[in-house]
């Protein structure tokens, strides 16, 4: 895609893209020249904000490659460019760096366009926090005022012709470095959790104010380690405040990621004492563990077995899956067997007495799979 921009744009992207704390994407890339209508010069950047994402048109100039690019910001946020322009409001810091990359604009500086973004994102967030604390809810500003300390957290402002107007704020839980918990750990980006808290907006006339929604969110690699799915929220109490409920649900979030972590080593010890008896997997997941291939045999048979380890191993026992080595459909593709979890298991048994009871269960069952692929094979 960068290959049909020209080079000053490609390379302050590529910067861009490679540098931002966050992932970006980028969408609806298009040329705004009459005369160069196949190079490119202006795309849709879409930004992660509060636990959504926001999207911004950056707009380059093929005719003025000297001039900064301009952003033009999303439908719903309109006020923000106003914002921007208003004295005293704002992250006063932010917004001269942000002043000067775009007065002293430099298209042989590649990291220019990442400067630019960084800081208008800082200045939406306090635009955002500055719309939530001009909302006339008593509960919202006490909520703002006894949780803006924290680091890291975003707010932002929902609302539709359709729906009530709603407060929702993206809390970052734990200062935890997940990344460097994890031994030859793959992530490029931070992994962190966050619980979002939504708030409607509270009318005078209502007898008393509803409980926020809460949900738990985390990026999706996080799932290969540990999954909030399985987290159960504390329960909100009336009159609570984010300040009260955070404490005790980072207390036990805390000592639920370590877990997992320490999980880790014991699922790689179970498919270590799987190798005696299978012999040495074809592959196995060396970071996390949850998943190893190995060649086993029942006679002149030849089959594969795939162990799929979940995070919550050993409470759940892995599921397992043959594939004949021998046995083909039609379209020349392996035939396998349904996910077998309907064994003899025990998470309170040693790895090894695991390992031995797989492998026995698999005794029987390869020859049931067997019989299974030369029953498949004639019909097709």
């Amino acid at each position: 895609m960068s290959s049909d921009f020209p080079p000053y744009i490609s390379t302050q992207l590529h910067y861009l893209l490679n540098h931002f704390p966050d992932k970006l994407k980028i969408e609806n890339v298009w040329s705004g020249s009459k005369h160069y209508s196949v190079t490119l010069d202006r795309f849709t950047l879409v930004i992660p904000y509060c636990l959504d994402t926001i999207k911004w048109d950056i707009i380059y100039n093929l005719e003025f490659p000297l001039a900064a690019p301009d952003v033009i910001f999303g439908p719903d946020d309109e006020d923000f460019h106003r914002f921007l322009m208003m004295p005293g409001e704002g992250d006063r810091d932010s917004r001269s760096r942000a002043e000067f990359a775009m007065s002293d604009w430099n298209n042989k500086d590649p990291t220019r366009l990442l400067a630019l973004i960084k800081e208008l994102r800082d200045q939406y967030a306090a635009y955002q926090r500055w719309r939530a604390g001009e909302i006339d809810d008593d509960r919202l500003k006490f909520e703002i005022s006894t949780i803006m300390t924290r680091e890291g957290i975003e707010m932002q402002i929902i609302s539709g012709a359709d729906k009530t107007e709603e407060v929702k704020f993206g809390v970052p839980l734990m200062h935890m470095n997940i990344n460097k918990l994890v031994s030859a750990c793959p992530w490029r980006h931070p992994q962190k959790i966050y619980l979002q808290v939504i708030y409607p907006v509270a009318r005078k006339y209502a007898s008393a104010p509803s409980a926020p929604r809460l949900k738990l969110m985390s990026p999706p690699e996080l799932k290969a380690l540990f999954s909030i799915d399985d987290v159960k929220l504390p329960s909100w109490l009336d009159g609570m405040c984010m300040a009260e409920y955070l404490p005790n649900l980072e207390e036990s979030l805390g000592k639920q990621v370590f877990e997992a972590v320490t999980l880790i080593d014991f699922r790689r010890s179970f498919i270590e004492a799987l190798a005696p008896l299978f012999g040495r997997p074809l592959e196995a997941d060396p970071v996390f563990c949850r998943k190893a291939t190995f060649l086993a045999t029942s006679g002149p048979f030849a089959f594969l077995v795939y162990f799929l380890l979940s995070t919550q191993f050993p409470k759940q026992q892995p599921v397992l899956m043959l594939q004949s080595t021998q046995h083909f459909q039609s379209q020349g593709v392996p035939i396998k067997s349904a996910l077998l979890s309907d064994y003899p298991w025990s998470p309170r048994w040693e790895v090894s007495q695991m390992a031995e009871r797989i492998f026995e269960f698999l005794v029987d069952e390869a020859l049931n799979f067997k019989r299974y692929c030369n029953e498949s094979q004639l019909q097709h």
